[in-house]
């Protein structure tokens, strides 16, 4: 199967729609990914095939239930989830934080490259980071646990603003050890085309 039907038919798997030109534009992602992946070490996923599954549909699992307008990826990386939010989601602002300077000039460059009028690269530690405004979504993909999740990012997160953790199998430890203040508003299990593992959408809200 080509790498365009797999990620068609992955996409008709979520119930999403998404217009040609943006999943030819997702494919132009990877395809930026793989090359600068030989010298940065961005992923360790490298077969493109993999990383329809792996990458792109595993980010864009989550795109359903995200509403909001201003987005804050935490500990962007590669730019996941946010370079699949941006292209999913054209009317959301994402910002993508990210520590490293080497994957932040990669995040530059497919800004670039992608035309993600949409986006915004800041290298900075989410700790120290002080943007001058809030978030309705803050995401994160693997960044830490729940609780360090949290306590460095939350205070990223507008008033009625949500955190929103991307989870492999069900962290029944980590959301009993929440900091005060926060809570589990609600766990959603993603079903992933191609990808044969648990995922969960973690919705954290002050109480």
């Amino acid at each position: 199967m080509s790498l365009e039907a797999e990620l068609e038919q992955g996409i008709a798997g979520l119930d999403l729609t998404l217009p040609p030109q943006t999943q030819a534009r997702l494919l132009e992602y990877l395809a930026l990914l793989q090359k600068w992946n030989r010298v940065y070490n961005l992923t360790a996923v490298r077969e493109l095939s993999k990383m329809v599954s792996h990458h792109l549909l595993d980010c864009l699992a989550v795109a359903p239930h995200v509403t909001a307008s201003a987005i804050l990826d935490v500990g962007s990386g590669a730019g996941l989830p946010g370079i699949p939010l941006a292209l999913a989601l054209p009317h959301a602002h994402v910002t993508l934080l990210e520590s490293s300077h080497k994957k932040a000039a990669f995040l530059q460059q497919a800004k670039f490259e992608l035309k993600l009028d949409n986006t915004t690269v800041v290298c900075e530690r989410v700790e120290t980071w002080r943007p001058g405004r809030a978030f309705e979504l803050v995401i994160s993909r693997a960044f830490s646990d729940l609780a360090e999740f949290v306590t460095l990012a939350g205070r990223h997160a507008a008033p009625g603003g949500r955190l929103a953790a991307m989870k492999g199998v069900y962290p029944h430890g980590e959301t009993a050890q929440l900091p005060s203040g926060w809570r589990l508003q609600k766990a959603i299990a993603l079903s992933v085309p191609g990808l044969h593992a648990q995922r969960h959408l973690l919705m954290l809200e002050r109480e």
